[in-house]
């Protein structure tokens, strides 16, 4: 028969008034799952809707839910990092005007949080006489939609001053382009989220809208792995998956998100000092993608790129990432169809890009001549999820949802989906936030 020496039970006694009020407090209470307002992703997007909801708001209760173990997993994290300034998109758009206040939101925001950012500017080059042309409209577009100190610089010695080793005609330079850690913006937005009483939840991978038996909160949101939580409203903000988020709650399929995967080359460290700053081409109003560029990073780095191929899945960083299902719904999507038939010539080239990294070494000469294939390296990738209509056009604007009619009207009316954050959103969260939150108090009358 075993002994218990009086030191070790007093050990255990103590041990045993340290857990047990936890273990009471485990069988007792029961986890509140039930929000005034959810929203769905936990990307750069969602997450500053639901700071800027959450302070306007701050007795609702609130949850964002995602389904990684961290915010911005995907696109937010794996995107090239440039804060824009609003140089490319039609003046008076929606887009060119959340981009410019977007810019001043983000660097006062940094300012405030003390998150480290660089102001590095971006030289848009004009290498041809044609595209000589399309710089001078651009510079008109920048000029309208109020881009800070935007400049012209004509010849090849002006471009110098700014880009001692870069060459062309004339360039457009922006010095208030900046780079940033957008992974870390975003735990920023949900750090502010969290201490005005919101509630992050990670792990949470959505795969249902149901009407709930609670009519105060009637929602009912269901996970992958059996959890479930009740709402009386919902946005989501899906991103890769937001045409998927809709269909869960009865709405169209279009518009589709096609997944294009961009990957970078990286400059070796000997050669980076041929590069100060973002050095970016003149878009070609042919194609929907921007083309090659150089990007510094806030670690030093320096990417090249991207190139635009479909990914064979929906988050397939590489090659070898195929999920058969997302590959066909891509593949056999009119829309999608109808765009590679448009662009033959040119989704070739883009494949052949990340097959044979000289092809885009070739494009990033015409900028920097002294660059050679031994003088990069393969770098990371990101997937861009694309907004497609059945037509083959990119929808190129923000498209919310709702499903007001029919079987599901009930909590269809309730779940506001962002189907569409476009380009540049990152850039833009701030001023994105402002306004998801007026057309949430627009369509659920929250005063």
């Amino acid at each position: 028969m075993s002994r218990i020496f009086p030191e070790t039970f007093k050990a255990s006694e103590k041990r045993l008034k340290q857990i047990l009020p936890k273990f009471v407090r485990c069988l007792t209470s029961k986890p509140n799952n039930e929000y005034d307002v959810i929203v769905v992703g936990g990307g750069i997007v969602g997450t500053a809707s639901a700071r800027e909801f959450k302070n306007r708001h701050p007795t609702l209760k609130m949850a964002i839910l995602e389904k990684e173990n961290d915010l911005a997993r995907h696109q937010t994290g794996h995107n090239s990092g440039v804060i824009h300034a609003g140089i490319y998109y039609k003046p008076g758009s929606l887009k060119a005007k959340l981009c410019v206040e977007g810019l001043r939101l983000t660097y006062q925001y940094c300012d405030e949080k003390k998150i480290p950012y660089k102001k590095a500017g971006k030289l848009i080059v004009a290498t041809t006489e044609k595209e000589v042309l399309l710089l001078t409209d651009l510079h008109d577009r920048g000029l309208k939609n109020e881009v800070p100190e935007l400049k012209l610089l004509k010849g090849r010695e002006e471009i110098k001053k700014v880009e001692p080793h870069c060459e062309g005609l004339e360039a457009l330079w922006s010095p208030h382009t900046g780079i940033i850690d957008w992974a870390l913006v975003t735990q920023h937005y949900g750090k502010d989220f969290q201490q005005l009483g919101g509630e992050i939840r990670l792990n949470f991978e959505v795969n249902g809208f149901h009407e709930s038996d609670d009519p105060n909160f009637p929602v009912e949101i269901t996970s992958k792995d059996t959890a479930t939580v009740k709402s009386k409203y919902v946005l989501t903000c899906g991103g890769l998956h937001a045409d998927k988020l809709a269909e869960l709650s009865g709405c169209a399929r279009d518009p589709r998100i096609v997944p294009f995967r961009g990957e970078y080359l990286i400059l070796n460290p000997s050669k980076r000092h041929l590069v100060k700053g973002n050095i970016y081409p003149v878009p070609d109003p042919r194609f929907p993608f921007l083309g090659v560029h150089f990007t510094p990073r806030m670690d030093g780095s320096m990417w090249l790129g991207p190139n635009a191929v479909l990914a064979f899945k929906r988050e397939g960083y590489r090659w070898s990432d195929i999920n058969l299902s997302e590959l066909m719904d891509a593949l056999l999507y009119p829309g999608f169809i109808k765009m590679a038939l448009k662009y033959p010539k040119a989704g070739l080239r883009e494949i052949l890009k990340s097959w044979v990294p000289s092809v885009q070494v070739k494009e990033l000469k015409k900028y920097i001549p002294v660059i050679t294939v031994e003088d990069v390296s393969r770098g990371p990738a990101g997937v861009r999820a694309q907004a497609m209509d059945s037509k083959g056009n990119l929808v190129d604007d923000f498209y919310f949802d709702m499903f007001k009619t029919g079987g599901n009207s009930k909590i269809g009316s309730r779940v506001l989906h962002c189907r569409n954050a476009p380009s540049p959103g990152a850039t833009s969260s701030l001023a994105i936030a402002k306004m998801m939150a007026d057309k949430l108090e627009q369509e659920f009358e929250i005063k």
